[in-house]
């Protein structure tokens, strides 16, 4: 309904402005400006107003309203995708107070807006030891630089994403929180840091944020249960990783031949019923079982009692002791927070020596490949009661695996392909606690608790014609599975290249049948493998890239798109060396113009890694 003259205070150039303002508002937005109005006039004189001309009224509200320190801007940088989720939730609740919101990837933003800025709120995670994840390094980079301004005008916080299993704990998100204040800005609220079980810290820090905001006057005085959203996703599906799907096991299958050192198991599980969507380059998180027999050794070396009740958690849940270990709690890792904790609860000198200055690397060693049995029995900690033991472990994390499968190639379905993990270590057998459940004790008819990870920084070009090129050795393979079914059911045109490699062709060529249908049916273009026990040399996918290095030039040349998955620490480095030689060989480059060259493939989404 649209407001006329004759029956209105306004005049008519005010009832066109307000007849095309109306319309374009949003509930949160009409129901913040009726506050605004209201809280003027309750503020205002009544002289002043009744002095002032109608038509100046206009431009004092307007004066006021831009005075307002209003705008927030939200950087995310983030690997799997938990940041870019969790800036999403809080852009969303930012704006339903009124906030104008600017929200973007760290690579999308240009750095020189900085000085611009009043209100940052950076979301960043950590990867490999201490590292940026790929989106955030332009941006951390340019911080860290000479051409960095100073920030005075700036208010900031910071929420840090990590793992206390890692050394460099948020490190990334500490050095952005450092290098803020050096450069002038103010923190808004102190920096957060974030364990995997984030959702209860981060939503505490939003509360912070928008606390401040509002005392600030950035924002509406809306108040809002953060914890809600924050522990919610932006899914048409009640599932999400603080409420898993229990979804059933359609197919539990070994990839490797006969006499093969390796196990890679393939699943196939039914998400039918779940509502949860996907796509090529998303991954499946699973919460794991520890292996039953630690639990019970646990147990049996404590002398405690399997079915008394103990409270998981902060939820106070109460669950017997034996099926909280099994189901619930963290046991096969140890971090420096529990080793604190443990000789704060145990008063026991041996841990507080191994914690104090100067044993950072006797700690190191120490906890590397051991557990809680370990602990426990190394430092006589059998007197503790289960109990108390119990509220200093942290839950178990969810597993994150690349999915290996199209939804539109199989609906309902998602596919996973998993390499069991097992190593003798400080005398006795380790092994992975997700892989080997699936490997040993996971059949067709079981179930497991599952949600979808969406990963946006790990997704097939727009654009169907554009070639693409895909590193990925090992279980690195399995989202180029889902990325070739996509593209066979979409009728994709662009060209495909896919590097593999694997220990032995006769027992390790995962899903080789496929990829030589997808060959044969021209989905794939071309493929390279690497077979590194076949030969006397070891020849891993980086020489098959360096051997091809023409082609794989002119490929880049024509705009292809580079896809590395796998493991980081040693694939995904020899990779990244043999992309900057082969520019440098093929396009004449300096090694630096090389690595600008890579920066900017990333910058544009044109190499992307899911690497882990």
């Amino acid at each position: 309904m649209e407001l006329q003259v004759t029956n209105s205070p306004f005049n008519q150039e005010q009832v066109e402005l307000l007849n095309r303002l109306l319309p374009t508002l949003t509930e949160s937005q009409a129901t913040w400006l009726s506050g605004f109005i209201a809280a003027l006039q309750t503020t205002a004189s009544s002289a002043a107003i009744a002095a002032a001309p109608q038509p100046n009224a206009v431009g004092t509200v307007t004066a006021q309203v831009t005075a307002e320190p209003k705008e927030v801007t939200i950087l995310y940088g983030s690997q799997t995708g938990n940041g870019h989720g969790l800036s999403k939730k809080l852009s969303k609740k930012l704006e339903e107070t009124g906030l104008t919101v600017t929200l973007s990837s760290m690579s999308d933003f240009k750095p020189n807006n900085l000085k611009k800025l009043q209100n940052l709120l950076i979301i960043v995670s950590t990867h490999g030891e201490g590292e940026p994840p790929d989106n955030a390094i332009p941006f951390y980079e340019f911080l860290h630089s000479k051409r960095a301004p100073q920030v005075e005008q700036l208010q900031y916080s910071v929420l840090a994403l990590g793992d206390t299993s890692y050394e460099f704990f948020c490190q990334t998100g500490k050095d952005f929180d450092k290098r803020l204040e050096e450069l002038g800005g103010k923190r808004l609220t102190a920096r957060v840091d974030c364990d995997v079980d984030f959702d209860e810290s981060a939503a505490e820090w939003m509360n912070q944020v928008l606390s401040s905001l509002n005392e600030a006057g950035a924002g509406s005085n809306q108040t809002f249960n953060v914890s809600a959203i924050a522990l919610s996703e932006d899914t048409e599906s009640e599932y999400s990783r603080s409420n898993p799907f229990q979804a059933e096991i359609l197919e539990n299958l070994n990839l490797n031949g006969r006499g093969s050192d390796r196990e890679t198991r393939h699943l196939e599980i039914s998400l039918e019923g779940s509502n949860l969507q996907y796509e090529p380059g998303d991954s499946i998180g699973i919460y794991p079982e520890n292996h039953p027999q630690l639990v019970d050794d646990l147990i049996s070396v404590m002398n405690w009692n399997a079915d008394e009740v103990v409270v998981v958690h902060k939820n106070g849940e109460a669950r017997k002791l034996r099926d909280a270990l099994l189901r619930h709690y963290e046991i096969t890792v140890l971090t420096k927070p529990l080793i604190e904790q443990a000789a704060k609860l145990s008063g026991n000198e041996g841990l507080s020596k191994l914690l104090e200055p100067g044993h950072e690397q006797e700690l190191r060693t120490y906890i590397n490949e051991r557990d809680l049995l370990d602990l426990v029995q190394d430092y006589g900690l059998q007197q503790l009661p289960a109990s108390d033991f119990v509220s200093i472990l942290r839950k178990i994390p969810a597993r994150l695996y690349s999915i290996s499968s199209s939804s539109k190639a199989f609906p309902d379905e998602v596919h996973i392909t998993v390499r069991s993990v097992r190593y003798e270590a400080h005398g006795r057998q380790r092994y992975g606690v997700c892989s080997v459940q699936m490997a040993e004790r996971l059949e067709a008819g079981d179930s497991l608790p599952v949600y979808i990870q969406h990963n946006p920084n790990f997704k097939l070009p727009e654009n169907p014609d554009t070639p693409i090129i895909m590193i990925g050795p090992g279980t690195g393979v399995a989202p180029f599975r889902a990325f070739l079914g996509e593209r066979e059911e979409t009728g994709a045109e662009g060209k495909s290249w896919l590097f593999y490699g694997d220990q032995h062709f006769a027992t390790d060529f995962l899903y080789q049948i496929e990829w030589q249908r997808w060959l044969k049916d021209g989905v794939l273009t071309r493929m390279d493998v690497a077979f590194s026990r076949d030969t006397d040399k070891k020849v891993y996918v980086q020489h098959r890239m360096l051997e091809k290095s023409k082609e794989l030039y002119q490929w880049l040349q024509e705009g292809a798109c580079v896809y590395v998955c796998g493991d980081e620490k040693k694939m995904a480095h020899d990779v990244h060396s043999a992309l900057g030689t082969i520019l440098e060989q093929e396009g004449s480059m300096s090694p630096e113009e090389a690595a600008e060259y890579l920066a900017l493939m990333q910058q544009q989404k044109r190499y992307q890694r899911d690497v882990y």
